[in-house]
């Protein structure tokens, strides 16, 4: 006993200490204005935790984006979607700062990308910079603010991440944000745990009725409740001079005056994010776009995010007794808004059993499932349920329903197809598509051996084979067949499938090489002519756009520039 009291106070010490060593002074902000957030750390996204801060950009974008300490730029990455154009920079202090959706990166850092991207003949690049090869001082200038990637808007993602590249709560190192504003409080939760619980006499969800009070706080309807039981809250925070409805710091809950479960985000692991769909209720999620975070944890959750866990966070109520639960939450700043809780132990009896809707499909957590008809297969490995779970499938011709979008999937299930009846002309044309909204297809990426198509997927819905004949379309922006665009600074065209979607392209002037950047939010690819690739006065431009099942289209047109 007094061995495992030593270890914990060990491992209480080394947390303070942990959390006392993060230096508060070390990063300077990483934009020259005011900070103002459209996302905080931590914050709730589909199946993830977002990493960062989302900093406001004066809904514009070409803003200074500076380094936030001395250190290298150890890392590059250019995509299409993500983080779009992103810059690593390693910190002596053994830190990382991260920084994307970027316009654009300094001369010398662009210059540094754009030599390694023509060499490769491609946009999207991931680049490693040797130790001293791009060096960067505090407050240096090292990009522009952008709208790049997977961005709803202009803003820039900033990111610190520790030694093992696990991204912590910037405010944690000093980072601040103007923030008078207590959370928002959206619903009250409760949960019966086992088949012994009932809470105000049923074994469903509840949602708890609460009344504001003068200070601020909520003070809950007296619930009956008898067996284990636990809560949710469903809630967003705000800062200053921002409308968004932001992810709250922490949520804590006491049960009688003693802590019982704490859930401060302050560091997470990429491994771990997904299990978010753990955390949250996600069948509300899915059916009312709201998430309840559940203030208890469920076998199989392996979140670190947990502080100061009693019991899992469950409550056991016993028939008359009386209990105070009070939950509490708050942003950064300290700002707070609590709920209070009373409930009455009470067993009630002749409660109607939950229902189960069971079918011939039982796939268990801890197991793989396989099932298969109609020359369509479904594999589901272990460990992609979160829990056991009566599937809903139905097999029809070329099209599978496989569940339901109520059911989170934690790894990627695999879904075939026996295509044996098709041609080799109509198989080169013919793809896996989920169908979305109004049966809308879209494409899933297929891998086509022979007579089996498969296609890996981490989303419940419906799936169907489906042929794609028509080729992209191209058109031009600004410019004309046999036009002199001496005047033009860019190079721009749109492109676009109706289908399977754009799976590459690329563009020549003259035969040679020329780099253009592909915005899929507006359809648009641009070159820029300070490149310095074309230089001679008549050119011929030459463009070639494929989809994913091999349809491909061709734009050529001739243009003017003086020479260079």
């Amino acid at each position: 006993m007094k061995s495992i009291l030593v270890v914990l106070l060990l491992f209480i010490n080394t947390s303070i200490i942990a959390q006392s060593n993060i230096p508060k002074d070390y990063f300077e902000d990483p934009l020259e204005v005011p900070l103002v957030l459209s996302g905080t750390f931590g914050e709730l996204r589909s199946n993830h935790f977002h990493s960062g801060l989302d900093i406001k950009t004066q809904q514009r974008q070409g803003l200074n984006v500076v380094a936030s300490a001395k250190g290298q730029v150890s890392r590059i990455k250019i995509q299409h979607y993500g983080y779009g154009k992103a810059l690593y920079i390693q910190h002596p202090n053994g830190y990382t700062t991260v920084y994307g959706h970027l316009k654009e990166f300094s001369p010398e850092i662009e210059a540094y990308i754009k030599k390694r991207q023509y060499e490769n003949e491609t946009y999207e690049i991931e680049l490693f910079p040797e130790t001293g090869e791009l060096p960067v001082e505090k407050n240096e200038l090292i990009a522009f603010s952008g709208n790049t990637g997977g961005s709803g808007g202009p803003h820039l993602h900033f990111e610190i991440r520790d030694g093992s590249q696990r991204p912590m709560n910037p405010k944690m190192f000093g980072i601040k944000i103007e923030d008078n504003r207590a959370p928002i409080i959206d619903g009250l939760f409760a949960y019966p745990l086992d088949e012994e619980a009932h809470i105000n006499g049923s074994l469903e969800r509840q949602k708890i009725n609460l009344t504001p009070l003068e200070d601020g706080s909520y003070i809950a309807r007296e619930i009956e409740a008898c067996g284990n039981i636990g809560f949710g809250v469903s809630t967003v925070d705000q800062q200053n001079g921002a409308p968004n409805r932001n992810g709250v710091y922490k949520i804590a809950a006491e049960l009688n005056g003693d802590r019982v479960f704490s859930l401060p985000f302050n560091r997470f692991s990429f491994s771990e994010t997904r299990h978010l769909n753990q955390l949250i209720d996600y069948e509300y999620y899915s059916k009312n776009n709201k998430r309840i975070q559940k203030l208890f944890i469920e076998n199989g959750n392996p979140l670190s995010l947990y502080e100061d866990v009693i019991n899992k966070g469950e409550l056991h109520i016993q028939d008359s007794l009386q209990y105070n639960y009070t939950i509490t939450v708050s942003d950064f700043a300290g700002n707070k808004r609590v709920i209070r809780i009373p409930i009455q132990g009470m067993q009630r009896t002749g409660i109607a059993p939950k229902e189960v809707e069971k079918t011939d499909y039982l796939a268990q957590a801890n197991q793989p499932f396989n099932a298969e008809a109609n020359g369509i297969d479904v594999y589901i490995p272990e460990g992609s349920l979160y829990q056991d779970t009566y599937l809903d499938l139905e097999f029809g011709e070329n099209i599978v329903k496989v569940h339901n979008e109520h059911t989170p999937l934690h790894k990627n299930i695999t879904i075939g197809f026996d295509v044996s009846e098709f041609s080799p002309e109509e198989k080169e044309k013919l793809f896996i598509a989920e169908l979305g909204y109004r049966d809308q297809p879209s494409y899933s990426s297929t891998y086509k051996d022979k007579n089996r198509f498969t296609t890996s997927t981490r989303t419940f819905g419906k799936y169907t084979l489906a042929s794609d004949v028509t080729p992209p379309k191209i058109w031009p922006v600004n410019l004309k067949d046999g036009q002199w665009i001496s005047n033009n600074n860019t190079l721009q065209l749109k492109i676009s499938d109706d289908l399977s979607g754009i799976k590459n392209y690329r563009a020549t002037v003259n035969g040679k090489f020329i780099l253009m950047e592909y915005e899929y939010k507006n359809n648009t690819l641009t070159h820029d002519f300070d490149d310095g690739v074309v230089t001679d006065t008549e050119n011929l431009l030459k463009v070639i756009v494929t989809d994913n099942v091999g349809n491909s289209n061709t734009y050529q047109a001739s243009f003017f520039r003086k020479a260079s």
